[in-house]
Protein backbone atom coordinates (compact mmCIF):
# COMPACT_ATOMS: atom_id res chain seq x y z
CA UNK A 1 0.00 0.00 0.00
CA UNK A 2 2.41 2.35 0.47
CA UNK A 3 3.01 2.11 -3.43
CA UNK A 4 0.18 4.71 -3.72
CA UNK A 5 2.30 7.52 -1.98
CA UNK A 6 4.96 7.54 -5.15
CA UNK A 7 2.62 10.12 -6.87
CA UNK A 8 2.37 12.34 -3.94
CA UNK A 9 6.45 13.80 -4.74
CA UNK A 10 5.53 15.00 -8.10
CA UNK A 11 1.44 15.79 -7.53
CA UNK A 12 1.51 17.56 -3.78
CA UNK A 13 3.99 20.38 -5.55
CA UNK A 14 1.83 20.71 -8.95
CA UNK A 15 -1.31 21.17 -6.26
CA UNK A 16 0.75 23.52 -4.47
CA UNK A 17 1.76 25.36 -7.79
CA UNK A 18 -2.09 25.80 -8.71
CA UNK A 19 -2.79 27.39 -5.50
CA UNK A 20 -0.44 29.76 -5.04
CA UNK A 21 -1.55 30.99 -8.51
CA UNK A 22 -4.75 31.50 -6.82
CA UNK A 23 -3.76 33.57 -3.73
CA UNK A 24 -0.96 35.57 -5.83
CA UNK A 25 -1.85 38.55 -4.06
CA UNK A 26 -1.52 37.07 -0.86
CA UNK A 27 2.32 36.76 -0.54
CA UNK A 28 1.82 35.33 3.00
CA UNK A 29 -0.30 32.35 2.17
CA UNK A 30 1.89 31.77 -0.58
CA UNK A 31 4.52 31.31 1.44
CA UNK A 32 2.67 28.92 3.69
CA UNK A 33 1.25 26.87 1.02
CA UNK A 34 4.50 26.42 -0.58
CA UNK A 35 7.03 25.40 3.22
CA UNK A 36 3.87 23.11 3.96
CA UNK A 37 3.97 21.16 0.58
CA UNK A 38 7.62 20.63 0.53
CA UNK A 39 7.43 19.74 4.28
CA UNK A 40 4.66 17.17 3.33
CA UNK A 41 7.06 15.88 0.30
CA UNK A 42 9.68 15.60 2.51
CA UNK A 43 8.10 13.16 5.08
CA UNK A 44 6.22 11.14 2.03
CA UNK A 45 10.01 10.93 0.41
CA UNK A 46 11.21 9.46 4.09
CA UNK A 47 8.54 6.92 4.78
CA UNK A 48 9.06 5.87 0.09
CA UNK A 49 12.57 5.48 1.41
CA UNK A 50 12.27 3.40 4.57
CA UNK A 51 10.01 1.35 2.73
CA UNK A 52 12.37 0.75 -0.30
CA UNK A 53 15.31 -0.12 1.87
CA UNK A 54 13.12 -3.08 3.90
CA UNK A 55 11.18 -3.97 1.12
CA UNK A 56 12.37 -3.56 -2.21
CA UNK A 57 11.75 -1.57 -5.29
CA UNK A 58 7.93 -1.33 -5.84
CA UNK A 59 6.12 0.36 -8.57
CA UNK A 60 2.69 1.89 -9.58
CA UNK A 61 0.83 2.29 -12.83
CA UNK A 62 -1.26 5.88 -12.85
CA UNK A 63 -4.52 4.88 -14.27
CA UNK A 64 -4.35 1.62 -13.95
CA UNK A 65 -3.17 1.16 -17.38
CA UNK A 66 -1.16 -1.88 -18.25
CA UNK A 67 2.61 -1.34 -17.71
CA UNK A 68 4.00 -0.92 -21.78
CA UNK A 69 0.83 1.63 -22.47
CA UNK A 70 0.63 3.28 -19.22
CA UNK A 71 2.67 5.89 -16.82
CA UNK A 72 4.73 3.52 -14.60
CA UNK A 73 6.80 5.31 -11.51
CA UNK A 74 9.46 2.80 -9.52
CA UNK A 75 10.40 3.87 -6.64
CA UNK A 76 13.71 1.44 -5.90
CA UNK A 77 17.26 2.78 -3.00
CA UNK A 78 18.64 5.29 -5.38
CA UNK A 79 15.54 7.10 -6.40
CA UNK A 80 14.17 7.25 -2.99
CA UNK A 81 17.84 8.77 -1.42
CA UNK A 82 17.58 11.49 -4.01
CA UNK A 83 13.96 12.13 -3.19
CA UNK A 84 15.32 12.57 0.61
CA UNK A 85 18.11 14.92 -0.47
CA UNK A 86 16.29 17.09 -2.90
CA UNK A 87 13.09 17.63 -0.93
CA UNK A 88 15.40 18.48 2.21
CA UNK A 89 17.82 21.43 -0.04
CA UNK A 90 14.23 22.49 -1.50
CA UNK A 91 12.67 23.20 2.09
CA UNK A 92 16.18 24.92 3.19
CA UNK A 93 16.31 27.21 0.02
CA UNK A 94 12.78 28.03 0.36
CA UNK A 95 13.31 29.04 3.93
CA UNK A 96 16.16 31.24 2.53
CA UNK A 97 14.17 32.80 0.18
CA UNK A 98 11.29 33.67 2.71
CA UNK A 99 13.57 35.36 5.02
CA UNK A 100 14.91 37.53 2.15
CA UNK A 101 11.60 38.18 0.88
CA UNK A 102 10.50 38.91 4.16
CA UNK A 103 13.33 41.69 5.46
CA UNK A 104 13.63 43.25 1.96
CA UNK A 105 9.58 43.93 2.42
CA UNK A 106 7.74 41.40 0.06
CA UNK A 107 4.66 42.50 1.98
CA UNK A 108 4.92 45.94 -0.36
CA UNK A 109 5.66 44.48 -3.67
CA UNK A 110 5.39 40.67 -4.26
CA UNK A 111 6.76 38.86 -6.93
CA UNK A 112 3.90 36.14 -6.89
CA UNK A 113 5.57 33.61 -9.63
CA UNK A 114 8.33 32.92 -7.29
CA UNK A 115 6.38 30.26 -5.13
CA UNK A 116 4.13 28.69 -7.74
CA UNK A 117 7.78 28.37 -10.33
CA UNK A 118 9.87 26.79 -7.33
CA UNK A 119 7.12 24.16 -6.60
CA UNK A 120 6.51 23.15 -10.42
CA UNK A 121 10.34 23.38 -10.76
CA UNK A 122 10.65 20.57 -7.68
CA UNK A 123 7.84 18.54 -8.97
CA UNK A 124 10.04 18.23 -12.51
CA UNK A 125 12.83 17.27 -10.40
CA UNK A 126 10.24 14.14 -8.51
CA UNK A 127 9.51 13.54 -11.87
CA UNK A 128 12.86 12.40 -13.31
CA UNK A 129 13.58 11.00 -10.42
CA UNK A 130 10.87 8.31 -10.25
CA UNK A 131 10.21 7.94 -13.86
CA UNK A 132 10.21 4.77 -15.14
CA UNK A 133 9.73 5.07 -18.56
CA UNK A 134 12.19 7.30 -21.00
CA UNK A 135 9.57 9.56 -22.10
CA UNK A 136 8.45 10.41 -18.43
CA UNK A 137 12.08 11.09 -17.76
CA UNK A 138 12.56 13.51 -20.84
CA UNK A 139 8.74 15.07 -19.72
CA UNK A 140 10.23 15.49 -16.10
CA UNK A 141 13.30 17.42 -17.60
CA UNK A 142 11.14 19.55 -19.87
CA UNK A 143 9.15 20.62 -16.37
CA UNK A 144 12.14 21.03 -14.35
CA UNK A 145 13.74 23.34 -17.46
CA UNK A 146 10.61 25.02 -18.21
CA UNK A 147 10.52 26.12 -14.56
CA UNK A 148 14.32 27.15 -14.59
CA UNK A 149 13.73 29.34 -17.33
CA UNK A 150 11.41 31.38 -15.35
CA UNK A 151 13.77 31.47 -12.24
CA UNK A 152 16.85 32.20 -14.01
CA UNK A 153 15.42 35.72 -16.17
CA UNK A 154 12.85 36.63 -13.26
CA UNK A 155 13.69 40.28 -12.79
CA UNK A 156 14.32 40.93 -16.38
CA UNK A 157 17.84 42.23 -15.97
CA UNK A 158 20.54 42.25 -18.80
CA UNK A 159 22.87 39.99 -17.46
CA UNK A 160 20.17 37.47 -16.18
CA UNK A 161 18.68 37.53 -19.54
CA UNK A 162 22.02 36.85 -21.19
CA UNK A 163 22.73 33.93 -19.22
CA UNK A 164 18.87 32.54 -19.85
CA UNK A 165 19.12 32.54 -23.23
CA UNK A 166 22.48 30.77 -23.26
CA UNK A 167 20.77 28.28 -20.58
CA UNK A 168 17.70 28.00 -23.04
CA UNK A 169 19.30 27.03 -26.18
CA UNK A 170 21.90 24.56 -24.62
CA UNK A 171 19.21 22.80 -22.76
CA UNK A 172 17.15 22.41 -25.67
CA UNK A 173 19.45 21.54 -27.93
CA UNK A 174 20.35 18.39 -25.20
CA UNK A 175 15.80 18.03 -24.81
CA UNK A 176 16.18 17.53 -28.93
CA UNK A 177 18.96 15.20 -28.41
CA UNK A 178 17.00 13.22 -26.07
CA UNK A 179 13.76 13.35 -27.41
CA UNK A 180 15.45 11.96 -30.92
CA UNK A 181 16.91 9.21 -29.03
CA UNK A 182 13.36 8.08 -27.79
CA UNK A 183 12.68 7.91 -31.12
CA UNK A 184 15.00 5.80 -32.11
CA UNK A 185 14.95 3.65 -29.14
CA UNK A 186 10.93 3.30 -30.07
CA UNK A 187 11.09 2.41 -33.43
CA UNK A 188 13.76 -0.09 -32.54
CA UNK A 189 11.97 -1.87 -29.70
CA UNK A 190 8.50 -1.24 -30.01
CA UNK A 191 8.64 0.56 -26.16
CA UNK A 192 10.05 3.20 -24.12
CA UNK A 193 9.25 1.47 -21.10
CA UNK A 194 12.60 1.02 -19.04
CA UNK A 195 12.30 -1.88 -17.11
CA UNK A 196 11.12 -3.91 -20.73
CA UNK A 197 13.87 -1.94 -22.63
CA UNK A 198 16.15 -3.77 -20.15
CA UNK A 199 15.21 -7.14 -21.57
CA UNK A 200 15.22 -5.71 -25.39
CA UNK A 201 18.10 -3.21 -25.87
CA UNK A 202 20.55 -6.27 -25.81
CA UNK A 203 18.83 -7.82 -28.58
CA UNK A 204 19.59 -4.76 -30.97
CA UNK A 205 22.56 -5.28 -33.20
CA UNK A 206 26.03 -3.78 -31.57
CA UNK A 207 26.36 -0.40 -33.41
CA UNK A 208 22.22 0.40 -32.82
CA UNK A 209 23.14 -0.31 -29.12
CA UNK A 210 26.39 2.21 -29.25
CA UNK A 211 24.61 4.71 -31.27
CA UNK A 212 21.49 4.93 -28.85
CA UNK A 213 23.89 4.73 -26.06
CA UNK A 214 25.83 7.51 -27.30
CA UNK A 215 22.89 9.92 -27.58
CA UNK A 216 21.83 9.17 -24.23
CA UNK A 217 25.11 9.78 -22.65
CA UNK A 218 25.52 13.45 -24.91
CA UNK A 219 21.57 14.25 -23.84
CA UNK A 220 22.38 13.52 -20.05
CA UNK A 221 25.91 14.68 -20.20
CA UNK A 222 24.81 18.38 -20.85
CA UNK A 223 22.32 18.36 -18.01
CA UNK A 224 24.86 16.95 -15.79
CA UNK A 225 27.59 19.79 -17.10
CA UNK A 226 30.04 16.63 -18.47
CA UNK A 227 32.89 18.32 -19.79
CA UNK A 228 33.59 19.36 -22.85
CA UNK A 229 29.47 20.05 -22.80
CA UNK A 230 29.84 22.14 -19.10
CA UNK A 231 31.26 25.73 -20.87
CA UNK A 232 26.85 26.97 -20.42
CA UNK A 233 26.88 26.54 -15.97
CA UNK A 234 29.71 28.76 -15.27
CA UNK A 235 28.17 31.95 -17.13
CA UNK A 236 24.66 30.72 -16.26
CA UNK A 237 24.39 30.04 -12.53
CA UNK A 238 26.23 33.06 -10.86
CA UNK A 239 23.86 35.46 -12.76
CA UNK A 240 20.84 34.45 -10.58
CA UNK A 241 19.87 35.41 -7.12
CA UNK A 242 21.15 33.19 -4.18
CA UNK A 243 17.81 30.92 -3.75
CA UNK A 244 17.89 30.29 -7.26
CA UNK A 245 21.37 29.27 -7.80
CA UNK A 246 21.66 27.38 -4.51
CA UNK A 247 18.70 25.07 -6.02
CA UNK A 248 19.99 24.96 -9.51
CA UNK A 249 23.50 24.24 -8.19
CA UNK A 250 22.13 21.47 -5.75
CA UNK A 251 19.87 19.52 -7.93
CA UNK A 252 19.47 20.36 -11.88
CA UNK A 253 22.97 19.07 -13.00
CA UNK A 254 22.32 16.03 -10.38
CA UNK A 255 19.00 14.79 -12.50
CA UNK A 256 21.30 14.78 -15.53
CA UNK A 257 23.73 12.57 -13.14
CA UNK A 258 20.75 10.30 -12.39
CA UNK A 259 19.93 9.72 -15.60
CA UNK A 260 23.49 8.69 -16.63
CA UNK A 261 22.91 6.24 -13.58
CA UNK A 262 20.18 4.66 -14.78
CA UNK A 263 21.62 4.26 -18.62
CA UNK A 264 24.15 2.30 -17.66
CA UNK A 265 23.09 0.42 -15.24
CA UNK A 266 19.59 -0.13 -16.39
CA UNK A 267 19.66 0.03 -20.34
CA UNK A 268 23.20 -0.48 -21.17
CA UNK A 269 25.32 -2.40 -18.69
CA UNK A 270 27.73 -3.64 -20.96
CA UNK A 271 30.20 -1.10 -20.23
CA UNK A 272 31.20 -0.45 -24.21
CA UNK A 273 31.51 3.12 -23.24
CA UNK A 274 32.69 3.07 -19.87
CA UNK A 275 36.49 3.83 -21.37
CA UNK A 276 34.76 7.34 -22.61
CA UNK A 277 33.23 8.05 -19.63
CA UNK A 278 36.34 7.53 -17.66
CA UNK A 279 37.89 10.06 -19.78
CA UNK A 280 35.17 12.58 -19.34
CA UNK A 281 35.33 12.07 -15.89
CA UNK A 282 39.28 12.96 -15.45
CA UNK A 283 38.81 15.98 -18.16
CA UNK A 284 35.94 17.33 -16.01
CA UNK A 285 37.66 16.84 -12.58
CA UNK A 286 40.74 18.87 -13.60
CA UNK A 287 39.36 21.69 -16.53
CA UNK A 288 36.57 22.05 -13.56
CA UNK A 289 39.10 22.66 -10.82
CA UNK A 290 41.49 24.90 -13.02
CA UNK A 291 38.87 26.67 -13.96
CA UNK A 292 37.94 27.24 -10.27
CA UNK A 293 41.71 28.27 -8.92
CA UNK A 294 41.73 31.27 -11.69
CA UNK A 295 38.30 33.11 -10.40
CA UNK A 296 38.06 35.93 -7.94
CA UNK A 297 34.69 35.78 -8.25
CA UNK A 298 32.87 33.46 -5.22
CA UNK A 299 30.15 32.25 -7.07
CA UNK A 300 32.10 31.37 -10.35
CA UNK A 301 34.35 29.71 -8.33
CA UNK A 302 31.82 27.56 -6.67
CA UNK A 303 30.04 27.00 -10.01
CA UNK A 304 33.07 25.94 -11.83
CA UNK A 305 33.71 23.60 -8.32
CA UNK A 306 30.53 22.18 -9.22
CA UNK A 307 31.56 21.08 -12.32
CA UNK A 308 35.07 19.46 -11.44
CA UNK A 309 32.98 17.48 -8.78
CA UNK A 310 30.49 16.14 -11.04
CA UNK A 311 34.12 13.92 -12.81
CA UNK A 312 33.68 12.29 -9.45
CA UNK A 313 30.53 10.90 -9.65
CA UNK A 314 31.01 10.10 -13.68
CA UNK A 315 34.18 8.28 -12.20
CA UNK A 316 32.33 6.59 -10.13
CA UNK A 317 29.75 5.21 -12.66
CA UNK A 318 32.70 4.09 -15.32
CA UNK A 319 34.00 2.18 -12.97
CA UNK A 320 30.82 -0.26 -13.27
CA UNK A 321 31.16 -2.16 -10.32
CA UNK A 322 29.82 -1.81 -6.75
CA UNK A 323 31.94 -0.07 -4.91
CA UNK A 324 32.49 2.34 -7.61
CA UNK A 325 28.39 3.06 -7.95
CA UNK A 326 28.18 3.06 -4.25
CA UNK A 327 30.60 6.00 -3.90
CA UNK A 328 28.98 7.61 -6.69
CA UNK A 329 25.77 7.81 -5.21
CA UNK A 330 27.09 8.57 -1.99
CA UNK A 331 28.74 11.70 -3.55
CA UNK A 332 25.67 12.57 -4.93
CA UNK A 333 23.79 13.16 -1.86
CA UNK A 334 26.83 14.84 -0.17
CA UNK A 335 27.01 17.49 -2.91
CA UNK A 336 24.18 18.08 -3.16
CA UNK A 337 24.00 19.38 0.32
CA UNK A 338 27.37 20.66 0.09
CA UNK A 339 26.63 22.96 -3.23
CA UNK A 340 23.21 24.31 -1.89
CA UNK A 341 24.81 25.28 1.29
CA UNK A 342 28.09 27.20 0.03
CA UNK A 343 25.44 29.20 -2.40
CA UNK A 344 23.88 30.10 0.62
CA UNK A 345 26.50 31.46 2.09
CA UNK A 346 27.67 33.15 -1.12
CA UNK A 347 24.12 35.08 -0.71
CA UNK A 348 24.99 36.26 2.37
CA UNK A 349 28.41 37.12 1.97
CA UNK A 350 27.15 39.40 -0.94
CA UNK A 351 24.47 40.49 1.51
CA UNK A 352 26.74 41.61 4.37
CA UNK A 353 30.09 42.77 1.81
CA UNK A 354 28.18 43.74 -1.10
CA UNK A 355 29.98 41.82 -3.38
CA UNK A 356 31.06 38.51 -3.77
CA UNK A 357 34.02 39.68 -5.43
CA UNK A 358 37.24 38.42 -2.93
CA UNK A 359 39.18 41.68 -4.59
CA UNK A 360 36.62 43.85 -2.49
CA UNK A 361 35.90 41.85 0.38
CA UNK A 362 37.76 41.39 4.10
CA UNK A 363 37.70 40.89 7.56
CA UNK A 364 34.26 39.07 6.97
CA UNK A 365 35.18 36.51 9.97
CA UNK A 366 35.70 39.83 12.05
CA UNK A 367 32.81 41.16 11.62
CA UNK A 368 30.44 38.47 10.94
CA UNK A 369 32.11 35.67 13.37
CA UNK A 370 28.85 33.15 12.43
CA UNK A 371 29.16 33.99 8.61
CA UNK A 372 32.90 32.84 8.62
CA UNK A 373 31.88 29.27 10.49
CA UNK A 374 28.75 28.95 7.65
CA UNK A 375 32.25 29.30 5.15
CA UNK A 376 34.44 27.36 6.58
CA UNK A 377 32.78 23.88 7.67
CA UNK A 378 31.33 23.23 4.17
CA UNK A 379 34.30 24.80 2.35
CA UNK A 380 36.42 22.20 3.93
CA UNK A 381 33.70 19.48 3.32
CA UNK A 382 33.80 20.26 -0.38
CA UNK A 383 37.63 19.67 -0.27
CA UNK A 384 37.39 16.71 1.67
CA UNK A 385 39.54 17.13 4.64
CA UNK A 386 38.85 14.25 7.27
CA UNK A 387 36.62 13.54 8.66
CA UNK A 388 34.06 15.51 6.85
CA UNK A 389 31.82 13.53 4.43
CA UNK A 390 33.64 14.85 0.99
CA UNK A 391 36.69 13.13 2.35
CA UNK A 392 34.45 9.89 2.93
CA UNK A 393 32.69 9.81 -0.37
CA UNK A 394 36.33 10.23 -2.04
CA UNK A 395 37.86 7.68 -0.22
CA UNK A 396 34.95 5.14 -1.68
CA UNK A 397 35.42 5.88 -4.91
CA UNK A 398 39.50 6.27 -5.16
CA UNK A 399 39.78 3.01 -3.30
CA UNK A 400 37.37 1.76 -5.69
CA UNK A 401 39.20 2.92 -9.19
CA UNK A 402 42.60 1.43 -6.78
CA UNK A 403 40.73 -1.95 -6.37
CA UNK A 404 39.66 -1.75 -10.58
CA UNK A 405 43.42 -1.94 -10.86
CA UNK A 406 43.89 -0.52 -14.61
CA UNK A 407 46.46 1.95 -15.63
CA UNK A 408 43.21 4.21 -16.57
CA UNK A 409 41.53 4.12 -13.30
CA UNK A 410 44.86 4.93 -11.24
CA UNK A 411 45.40 7.98 -13.53
CA UNK A 412 41.97 9.29 -12.50
CA UNK A 413 42.54 8.62 -9.02
CA UNK A 414 45.94 10.64 -9.10
CA UNK A 415 44.01 13.15 -11.29
CA UNK A 416 40.84 12.72 -8.05
CA UNK A 417 43.62 13.71 -5.50
CA UNK A 418 45.16 16.68 -7.38
CA UNK A 419 41.48 17.95 -8.18
CA UNK A 420 40.89 17.45 -4.11
CA UNK A 421 43.60 19.58 -3.53
CA UNK A 422 43.06 22.06 -5.55
CA UNK A 423 39.71 22.65 -4.26
CA UNK A 424 41.35 23.05 -1.09
CA UNK A 425 43.62 25.64 -2.48
CA UNK A 426 40.30 27.63 -3.86
CA UNK A 427 38.17 27.78 -0.88
CA UNK A 428 41.50 28.85 1.10
CA UNK A 429 42.56 31.74 -1.60
CA UNK A 430 38.35 32.66 -0.46
CA UNK A 431 39.04 32.26 3.20
CA UNK A 432 42.38 33.98 3.48
CA UNK A 433 40.88 37.10 1.07
CA UNK A 434 37.51 37.36 2.08
CA UNK A 435 37.37 36.62 5.96
CA UNK A 436 40.61 36.62 7.23
CA UNK A 437 42.33 39.94 5.59
CA UNK A 438 41.59 42.69 7.48
CA UNK A 439 39.19 45.53 5.83
CA UNK A 440 41.85 48.16 5.83
CA UNK A 441 44.32 45.86 3.98
CA UNK A 442 41.88 45.67 1.23
CA UNK A 443 43.47 46.80 -2.07
CA UNK A 444 40.60 49.55 -3.09
CA UNK A 445 43.15 50.84 -5.56
CA UNK A 446 41.78 47.45 -7.65
CA UNK A 447 38.21 48.46 -7.34
CA UNK A 448 37.40 49.01 -11.09
CA UNK A 449 39.61 46.19 -12.12
CA UNK A 450 37.58 44.33 -9.93
CA UNK A 451 34.13 45.21 -10.75
CA UNK A 452 34.96 44.88 -14.25
CA UNK A 453 35.98 41.50 -13.76
CA UNK A 454 32.37 40.59 -11.80
CA UNK A 455 30.24 40.93 -15.07
CA UNK A 456 29.41 44.46 -14.36
CA UNK A 457 26.22 43.68 -12.51
CA UNK A 458 26.62 46.14 -9.34
CA UNK A 459 28.56 48.43 -11.08
CA UNK A 460 26.39 49.23 -14.59
CA UNK A 461 22.97 48.55 -12.22
CA UNK A 462 22.91 51.21 -9.16
CA UNK A 463 20.41 48.71 -7.81
CA UNK A 464 20.58 47.25 -4.54
CA UNK A 465 21.17 43.68 -4.45
CA UNK A 466 18.17 41.03 -3.85
CA UNK A 467 16.16 43.89 -5.77
CA UNK A 468 13.73 42.35 -7.69
CA UNK A 469 15.19 38.63 -7.06
CA UNK A 470 12.70 35.67 -7.16
CA UNK A 471 13.83 34.80 -3.94
CA UNK A 472 13.42 38.22 -2.31
CA UNK A 473 9.75 38.59 -3.56
CA UNK A 474 9.89 41.79 -4.54
CA UNK A 475 9.74 44.15 -7.21
CA UNK A 476 11.97 47.47 -4.91
CA UNK A 477 13.04 47.66 -2.03
CA UNK A 478 11.51 49.48 0.58
CA UNK A 479 11.32 53.40 0.21
CA UNK A 480 12.34 53.99 3.45
CA UNK A 481 15.75 51.97 2.94
CA UNK A 482 15.76 52.98 -1.08
CA UNK A 483 18.00 56.54 -0.36
CA UNK A 484 20.56 55.59 1.82
CA UNK A 485 21.13 52.20 -0.55
CA UNK A 486 21.03 54.52 -3.59
CA UNK A 487 23.96 56.52 -2.15
CA UNK A 488 25.93 53.55 -1.06
CA UNK A 489 26.13 52.14 -4.59
CA UNK A 490 26.67 55.86 -5.57
CA UNK A 491 29.91 55.64 -3.82
CA UNK A 492 30.54 52.30 -5.02
CA UNK A 493 30.05 53.05 -8.50
CA UNK A 494 32.36 56.06 -8.19
CA UNK A 495 35.19 53.92 -7.39
CA UNK A 496 34.63 51.39 -10.00
CA UNK A 497 34.58 54.30 -12.58
CA UNK A 498 37.43 56.64 -11.24
CA UNK A 499 39.55 54.04 -10.17
CA UNK A 500 40.48 56.33 -6.71
CA UNK A 501 40.22 54.73 -3.69
CA UNK A 502 38.40 55.95 -0.25
CA UNK A 503 39.44 56.45 2.96
CA UNK A 504 39.09 52.30 4.31
CA UNK A 505 35.67 53.56 6.63
CA UNK A 506 33.72 54.81 3.79
CA UNK A 507 35.06 51.77 2.43
CA UNK A 508 33.66 49.36 4.51
CA UNK A 509 30.02 51.34 4.56
CA UNK A 510 30.13 50.75 1.00
CA UNK A 511 30.39 47.16 1.33
CA UNK A 512 28.41 46.61 4.70
CA UNK A 513 25.23 47.37 2.47
CA UNK A 514 22.72 45.10 4.11
CA UNK A 515 22.63 43.01 7.60
CA UNK A 516 21.80 39.56 7.79
CA UNK A 517 18.25 38.64 8.57
CA UNK A 518 17.82 36.12 11.29
CA UNK A 519 16.02 33.47 8.76
CA UNK A 520 18.34 33.64 6.02
CA UNK A 521 21.15 33.23 8.67
CA UNK A 522 18.94 30.20 10.23
CA UNK A 523 17.77 28.49 7.10
CA UNK A 524 21.78 28.94 6.20
CA UNK A 525 22.69 27.33 9.17
CA UNK A 526 20.62 24.43 9.14
CA UNK A 527 21.56 23.51 5.86
CA UNK A 528 25.47 23.35 6.77
CA UNK A 529 24.30 21.30 9.97
CA UNK A 530 22.69 18.70 6.95
CA UNK A 531 26.13 18.68 5.73
CA UNK A 532 27.47 18.01 9.13
CA UNK A 533 25.22 15.11 9.77
CA UNK A 534 26.15 13.31 6.51
CA UNK A 535 29.35 12.96 8.65
CA UNK A 536 27.62 11.41 11.79
CA UNK A 537 25.19 9.11 9.83
CA UNK A 538 28.17 7.91 6.73
CA UNK A 539 28.52 4.51 7.98
CA UNK A 540 24.92 4.05 7.53
CA UNK A 541 24.70 6.10 4.47
CA UNK A 542 27.27 4.08 2.69
CA UNK A 543 25.77 1.08 3.78
CA UNK A 544 22.96 2.08 1.74
CA UNK A 545 24.38 3.64 -1.05
CA UNK A 546 26.03 -0.12 -1.44
CA UNK A 547 22.84 -1.81 -1.31
CA UNK A 548 21.67 0.53 -3.60
CA UNK A 549 24.63 0.03 -5.99
CA UNK A 550 23.80 -3.80 -5.82
CA UNK A 551 20.02 -3.46 -6.68
CA UNK A 552 21.49 -1.33 -9.88
CA UNK A 553 23.62 -3.87 -11.22
CA UNK A 554 21.83 -6.74 -10.58
CA UNK A 555 18.25 -5.02 -12.30
CA UNK A 556 16.06 -8.09 -11.32
CA UNK A 557 14.61 -5.81 -8.20
CA UNK A 558 13.60 -3.00 -10.84
CA UNK A 559 12.57 -4.82 -13.36
CA UNK A 560 10.06 -7.22 -10.74
CA UNK A 561 8.87 -4.08 -9.37
CA UNK A 562 7.42 -3.02 -12.37
CA UNK A 563 6.33 -6.17 -14.23
CA UNK A 564 5.10 -6.77 -10.42
CA UNK A 565 6.48 -10.37 -10.11
CA UNK A 566 8.83 -12.78 -12.53
CA UNK A 567 9.63 -11.01 -16.00
CA UNK A 568 6.44 -12.32 -18.45
CA UNK A 569 7.68 -15.08 -20.94
CA UNK A 570 7.64 -13.28 -23.79
CA UNK A 571 10.03 -10.29 -22.29
CA UNK A 572 12.75 -13.26 -22.26
CA UNK A 573 15.52 -13.01 -19.59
Amino acid sequence: MISVLAPLPVLLPLLGAAANLLVGRHPRTQRTVSLVVLTAVLVVSVVLLLQADSSGATAISVGGWPVPLGIVLVVDRLSALMLVVASTVALGVLWFAVGQGSADGSEETPLSIFHPTFLVLIAGVSNAFLAGDLFNLYVGFEILLMASYVLLTLGGSAPRVRAGITYVVVSLTSSLIFLAAIGLIYAATGTVNMAQLAMRLGDLPEGMQLLLQSMLLIAFCIKAAVFPLSAWLPDSYPTAPAPVTAVFAGLLTKVGVYAIIRTQTLLFPGGGLDDLLMWAGLATMVMGILGAVAQTDIRRMLSFTLVSHIGYMVFGIALGTAAGLAGAIFYVAHHIAIQTSLFLVAGLIERQGGSTSVNRLGGLAKRSPLLAVLFFVPAMNLAGIPPFSGFIGKLGLLQAGVADGSALALTVVAGGVVTSLLTLLAVARVWTRAFWRPPTQEPLDDTAAAAASDAGVQAREPVPVGAGEPGSGELEPPTERRAAWSAAWQRHEDVATAGTSLPATRAASVRALRPLPGVMVGATAVMVAVTVSLTGIAGALYGYTDRAARDLLDRTPYVEAVFDGPVPAEEGE
